[in-house]
C-alpha cells in the first residue's frame, strides 16, 4: 500500500501533514445527491453503463426532496471522473465487502460475528455482481468502527474484499 503525504503551512507557520490511502480492506462508496424527479435515476445509470465501469451494487434513499444513491463502482478512480464531469454533489465513504459464509444462515453468522464484538452496523446491502476469483456473493457493509470490525472479521476467518477485487 502506498501512501501519499501531504504538507502545508497553516497561516500561522504551522505545518501539519495528512496521509490518504488505506491500510485496511476497504471499499469507496458514492452517496450522490438527485433531485427526486422522474428519470433522475435513469440518468446516473446510464453515465456509468456507457462506459466500462460497472455499477456492483446500488440502494436507494428516498426523501421528499431528493435521493441519496448509495453506489459501489467496479472502478473507484474513473467513477469519480464521472460523476465530476456530470458535476452531480457527492460524497464518499469507505465500506466493508465481506464475502458471505458458506453455510446456512450466512446473514446470521456475519451479524453475529458483529454482535460479538460489540460494532454498529449502519447498513448493509448486497452486491450485484460476484467478487474475487471465485465470483463470491458479498454484502458491503457500513459500521461504525471500520478499521477495528476489519480486524475483528479477518480474526474470526471471514475474507474481506478491495476495490482491487471488483476490478476482477
Amino acid at each position: 500500500m502506498s501512501f501519499e503525504i501531504d504538507n502545508e503551512e497553516g497561516a500561522a507557520g504551522v505545518g501539519f501533514a495528512t496521509i490518504r490511502g488505506r491500510d485496511w480492506p476497504s471499499v469507496r462508496q458514492f452517496n450522490v445527491f438527485l433531485a427526486n424527479r422522474m428519470g433522475a435515476l435513469l440518468d446516473l445509470v446510464r453515465r456509468f453503463e456507457m462506459t466500462d465501469v460497472r455499477v456492483v451494487s446500488l440502494t436507494v434513499v428516498e426523501t421528499a426532496d431528493c435521493a441519496i444513491i448509495r453506489l459501489v463502482p467496479s472502478d473507484y478512480e474513473r467513477a469519480f471522473e464521472i460523476l465530476t464531469a456530470a458535476k452531480l454533489p457527492f460524497t464518499e465513504s469507505d465500506l466493508m465487502v465481506v464475502k458471505l459464509p458458506d453455510n446456512d444462515q450466512p446473514l446470521l453468522t456475519i451479524t453475529k460475528a458483529f454482535l460479538s464484538g460489540e460494532y454498529d452496523i449502519h447498513y448493509m446491502y448486497p452486491l450485484l455482481i460476484g467478487v474475487g476469483p471465485m465470483g463470491s456473493t458479498a454484502v458491503a457493509i457500513h459500521v461504525d468502527s471500520f478499521e477495528a470490525a476489519a480486524g475483528h472479521l479477518q480474526n474470526l476467518g471471514f475474507t474481506l474484499f478491495t476495490e482491487s477485487d471488483l476490478r476482477d
